[in-house]
């Protein structure tokens, strides 16, 4: 009887397998999954400010991808620079989130987007934008370009704001002086343009009026001066060097005019090779030829009262002070090469100052 059962058993299996053969295989097929359009921005110029910073500045919607399964599809928006725009290999993602079409960026976030991609301060540039879905795979919208002028980063150092008749005095877009250690001691640069008719100015603990301003009280000595009288006055145009002490209540201004001195400037370490100021770009800049087997720093009135080298990590840092004194720890500044340079001093940015050597 076993023998009988297994014999139809087989013949069974047998049965199944011929049948099976006889059936065409199921081609898969992947289907196509893409965008049907780009994205909408609600802007094609952005020009973002730093007092803005909550805003909303961009706003992008985009149409649904079908992925053909009942699945979230999960969107993201990606930036780039328009000359990586080949691989997206440096691009910023940001992620929207599942079955979201819309997404909105404040002028911060835009800034801090246009910083990771290394975008000048105070200049358009085109920001390449798509969006990006994925569910198995991913697929990508064509790009849009927004022209964006983003803002130079605040440093986040207490500050001092400058408020004067060379702004319009007004202290929420006021130049700032500022104090890297915190400790009650302020500095940093204003430019004074022709015209003025009193170049007087003062100091604010904040981007406005209130709660306190400082203003001079004779004799080099700070006062707490609220609105009416106490002005600082400039003797006349041109680029100060201002410094605030809290502690002792007391302030310096001083007119400075910068320049280069070193074996490897054209007049060595007997003549400064004057900058001029770009009130433009605010800085300051000339072109001159630098010899690589010498080195240089810049200085401030042709005396070693003011003046910067750098430090280990390159950072130029002030070598004299009037108030800070002598750093013993900072060295000349090199040139890569010999040849002519266009050399950059920017004074803008209270405790962050930087230059710049571009061979021509």
């Amino acid at each position: 009887m076993q023998r009988i059962i297994n014999l139809y058993t087989g013949l069974f299996l047998l049965l199944a397998l011929a049948v099976g053969c006889n059936e065409d295989p199921m081609l898969t097929v992947l289907r196509n999954v893409s965008f049907t359009e780009p994205p909408i921005s609600s802007a094609d110029q952005i020009v973002l400010n730093a007092d803005n910073a909550t805003d909303q500045a961009l706003t992008l919607t985009w149409a649904p991808v079908d992925y053909y399964i009942e699945a979230p599809v999960t969107y993201s928006v990606q930036f780039a620079a328009v000359g990586d725009t080949s691989n997206w290999g440096n691009s910023v993602t940001v992620l929207a989130g599942d079955d979201i079409l819309t997404k909105s960026f404040t002028q911060e976030e835009l800034n801090t987007i246009s910083q990771q991609l290394e975008f000048e301060a105070d200049v358009a540039s085109p920001l390449v934008i798509r969006v990006k879905s994925y569910v198995d795979r991913d697929a990508f919208s064509a790009p849009v370009v927004v022209q964006l002028t983003p803002y130079k980063l605040f440093t986040g150092f207490a500050s001092l704001w400058v408020p004067g008749e060379y702004q319009g005095w007004d202290p929420a877009t006021a130049s700032r002086i500022a104090s890297p250690e915190d400790n009650g001691v302020y500095e940093g640069y204003i430019n004074i343009p022709e015209g003025g008719e009193s170049n007087q100015f003062k100091f604010t603990a904040q981007p406005a009026w209130e709660p306190m301003a400082y203003g001079d009280g004779g004799d080099g000595v700070l006062i707490e001066a609220n609105f009416a009288g106490g002005n600082f006055v400039a003797p006349s145009a041109g680029y100060y060097y201002l410094t605030a002490d809290l502690n002792e209540m007391t302030y310096t201004v001083t007119q400075t005019n910068w320049g280069i001195l070193g074996d490897a400037t054209p007049g060595g370490w007997d003549t400064d090779t004057q900058l001029t100021f770009d009130p433009a770009e605010n800085v300051w800049k000339v072109t001159a030829e630098l010899n690589n087997a010498g080195s240089f720093k810049f200085r401030a009135n042709n005396a070693w009262t003011l003046d910067f080298g750098v430090d280990a990590e390159g950072n130029i840092q002030y070598a004299n002070h009037p108030v800070f004194g002598y750093n013993p720890d900072l060295s000349n500044l090199t040139v890569p090469e010999s040849g002519t340079y266009t050399i950059t001093l920017d004074l803008s940015e209270p405790g962050v100052y930087s230059y710049s050597l571009v061979k021509n």
